[in-house]
């Protein structure tokens, strides 16, 4: 008990503090562009024209709803941290000795060291899987606290009266928007993760170096990295489902399309060059073969 209260406070703490990267990212995902593209230079000192990076952008937001606006949907989100670190520690401790006997089955001729590490992996993924779609309604919540920056509406205004609107609106479906991606997204991210580091831990490193601890720490850091660009399409595409007709301008028409499920909005994006979008918040460049459209404040 003491450890999951630990858990949860540090990461109330690195919730609060990265609020306002998530709230810039999730505008800068559905498609606002509220300032113009700039004259600036690259990586490589040229000059190019550059979209508003991180820091103009919560300029922006400040100089509209003040210092208190980059933690909009902070509630609902500090809500879901909680009970998925409770959900995911409560979890994990219980399906131990289901999970060996299942893997025992299912993994008969692999090594013992790959074993070990699909028995965690998945152990993993359960206790993942299961806090995400408890807290999942929350995070419906959050994004949609978020997306209503765009046409400044008022319609999610607490965690309360959120629960009611969305009921209330869409029933219980609702509280699950985007959670397919979202799921699938997870656990690509982890067995990609996990499997690559198991790999380059057992055969690229030898154990008897320095060091070799920090090394090893080093390589799952790099290797998440690296899950974590290769399905950042999933999360995307979850984020634009949870507020896609939900009532707010920054999932209808011109922001969004109306997506009957999230392979038509996967598809959508796809064909559209955006699987990308909001992946960057520095040195973001144009969108090829776009123009800026000034009064609403977007790309097309």
């Amino acid at each position: 008990m003491a450890e999951t209260c630990g858990q949860v406070l540090l990461g109330s703490g690195l919730t609060i503090l990265s609020h306002p990267l998530m709230y810039i990212k999730v505008l800068v995902q559905v498609g606002h562009e509220p300032l113009p593209p700039t004259l600036g230079r690259n990586l490589f000192g040229r000059q190019v024209y550059q979209l508003p990076g991180l820091f103009a952008y919560a300029k922006h937001i400040i100089k509209i709803d003040g210092k208190s606006g980059l933690f909009k949907g902070l509630t609902p989100r500090l809500c879901a941290g909680t009970i998925g670190t409770i959900v995911h520690s409560k979890v994990l401790q219980r399906c131990t000795f289901q999970v060996k006997t299942w893997c025992g089955c299912l993994y008969l001729n692999v090594s013992k060291g790959t074993d070990c590490a699909q028995k965690r992996t998945t152990k993993e993924m359960i206790a993942r899987s299961c806090a995400t779609i408890v807290t999942h309604p929350f995070h419906v919540i959050t994004l949609r606290c978020m997306v209503q920056f765009i046409g400044r509406e008022a319609k999610y205004s607490g965690v309360f009266d959120s629960i009611v609107t969305i009921y209330r609106e869409e029933g219980i479906l609702g509280f699950f928007a985007g959670l397919i991606p979202r799921l699938l997204g997870d656990i690509l991210s982890l067995w990609i993760c996990n499997m690559l580091a198991h790999f380059i831990n057992t055969y690229a490193i030898d154990d008897s170096t320095s060091h070799t601890g920090e090394i090893k720490n080093c390589s799952q850091a790099v290797t998440g990295f690296f899950a974590s660009m290769l399905t950042y399409p999933f999360v995307l595409v979850s984020n634009l489902m949870a507020v896609n007709n939900c009532g707010l301008a920054g999932g209808l028409p011109p922001y969004a399309a109306i997506y009957p499920n999230w392979l038509h909005c996967w598809s959508h994006l796809s064909r559209e060059g955006n699987m990308s979008r909001g992946n960057s918040l520095f040195f973001r460049k144009l969108p090829a073969g776009k123009m800026y459209a000034v009064e609403q404040k977007r790309f097309f």
